[in-house]
């Protein structure tokens, strides 16, 4: 709390009035550099006011006199960088993929774009690493729903998988067995042989009493040994690569009530040459066929 002004003994300088716990605060002056810094400050700030964009006001700011604007600059800067790209992104257009493949500017281009545009609009699913999750499928591994070629992979891109805003989206559905199909019994044995298909611990005996069920019920899309359909989007169950998880529980919720993703079509999103870069670019990524 204030008190009154006095000269302090040890040093002859006077107190502010001010003390905190016995500690009593002396009146020294500001050193000479600092304030002549602060002044400077000062003085530069007013001078930028005047010259740089600086103070808003309503809907505008001050534009100062130099007619400088950050955002214009960013915008110049934009537009040179896409002018210096045009002849590039021009082959990219009228280059089929395998063309693009072949060619390793058009290779090195496209995968650094298409990069940019994964990072911006699959990795949020996918992730960063391209590592998927569940319910997300793995884009590193050779393992695809509905098939791993160039050609597949854009028209994957192009018409999403179930969007139903586009109408060449690519579509199936696994039925739900529980749903009065399958009894618990005939569930837990086809799952049994699934697991078995994936060289994973399972049943013998159950597993073998699954085989009939899977024979009837599931070969027809997921073919006899278990290597799926790319053409129906019918995963393969004999390379223990699961899209949700690959134990018992997970396995017979699926048979019983199975899940859908839905993934959505980026033809009316994305530019045709930036579908081109992303395709390569995952193709790239090392599953690609």
């Amino acid at each position: 709390m204030p008190t009154k002004i006095e000269k302090d003994e040890a040093t002859g300088v006077d107190t502010t009035g001010h003390e905190w716990d016995g500690v009593r605060e002396l009146n020294n002056p500001l050193p000479r550099w600092w304030l002549y810094v602060f002044y400077a400050t000062v003085v530069f700030s007013i001078g930028y006011m005047v010259i740089f964009p600086s103070v808003p006001y309503g809907d505008g700011y001050l534009k100062g006199t130099a007619d400088y604007s950050a955002r214009v600059e960013v915008e110049k800067d934009l537009a040179e960088a896409k002018a210096a790209q045009g002849d590039i992104l021009a082959r990219v257009a009228e280059s089929d993929l395998e063309t693009i493949r072949g060619d390793q500017n058009l290779l090195a281009f496209s995968i650094a774009g298409g990069g940019a545009a994964f990072a911006e609009n699959c990795a949020a699913c996918h992730g960063t690493g391209a590592t998927g999750g569940p319910g997300y499928p793995n884009l590193q591994d050779d393992d695809w729903l509905w098939g791993g070629d160039l050609n597949a992979i854009q028209t994957t891109i192009r018409h999403g998988i179930r969007w139903e805003q586009n109408e060449d989206t690519r579509y199936s559905e696994m039925p739900p067995f529980g749903d009065g199909m399958l009894d618990r019994a005939q569930i837990a044995a086809a799952t049994q042989y699934v697991l078995s298909l994936a060289g994973l611990d399972h049943d013998a005996a159950t597993a073998a009493a699954g085989q009939t069920v899977y024979a009837e019920q599931c070969a027809a899309c997921h073919k006899a040994d278990g290597a799926g359909d790319p053409t129906l989007g019918a995963p393969a169950l004999n390379d223990a690569v699961w899209l949700y998880a690959g134990n018992a529980d997970e396995i017979a919720t699926q048979i019983a009530r199975p899940r859908h993703g839905v993934m959505p079509a980026w033809d009316n999103r994305l530019s045709p040459v930036t579908i081109k870069m992303l395709t390569v670019y995952v193709h790239e990524l090392g599953g690609g066929q």
